[in-house]
Order: C-alpha cells, then sequence, then structure tokens
C-alpha cells in the first residue's frame, strides 16, 4: 500500500485508516450489543424502579431509544463527542506513530 491521503505520508495514512478500522468495529460491536440487550425482558421488562421519566416496558429497542428524553440523548451524545476529541489529543497522534486505537 502506497498512499498519501490528505498529506499525511504513507506512514500517516496507515495509521489513519487503522485507527478509522478500530473505532468503527468499535462502535459497532457496542451497537449490537446495546440492540441485543435491550430486546432482553431484563432490560425491555417491568422494573420495581424506573430507570428513567416516562419508561414503559414492553418496547423494542427503536422504540426504547425513542422514548429516551431530549436531554439523556444529549448526554450520549456528548460522551461519545469527549471520548473521540480525547482521543485525538493523545501524543503521539496516530497518524504520527502512535498507537491507532489506544485510549488509556
Amino acid at each position: 500500500l502506497d498512499s498519501n491521503f490528505w498529506g499525511l505520508g504513507n506512514e500517516g495514512t496507515i495509521g489513519y485508516l487503522r485507527h478509522a478500522e478500530i473505532k468503527h468495529g468499535r462502535v459497532a460491536m457496542a451497537a449490537f450489543l446495546g440492540y441485543m440487550a435491550g430486546a432482553t425482558e431484563l432490560v425491555s421488562g417491568p422494573h420495581k424502579i424506573l430507570p428513567y421519566r416516562g419508561f414503559e416496558p414492553g418496547l423494542t429497542p427503536p422504540e426504547q431509544w425513542d422514548a429516551i428524553p431530549l436531554y439523556g440523548k444529549l448526554q450520549i451524545l456528548v460522551i461519545v463527542g469527549m471520548l473521540e476529541s480525547y482521543g485525538e489529543i493523545l501524543a503521539p497522534h496516530y497518524t504520527k506513530g502512535g498507537l491507532p486505537g489506544y485510549y488509556p
């Protein structure tokens, strides 16, 4: 592979592509696990203490997502954005010899 994406050079391009592959794989695994856990009776069934205001038992995972209040969804997006930003400021950067996919 002899590529030069965005002027990073061959090593930087390989680091970028490896990091992207690892990150997307982790997101896909987390999404699958979340969907499968949300489909179980343990998560979607009735609870003695409601996990959030407006919880309704017996919903499918997409319906569960729709039932989460807006502030709950924003919290999830902010945490993901913070993790993404933190991964970009680590030294050395993954395009400059750092470990692709590394989060301490």
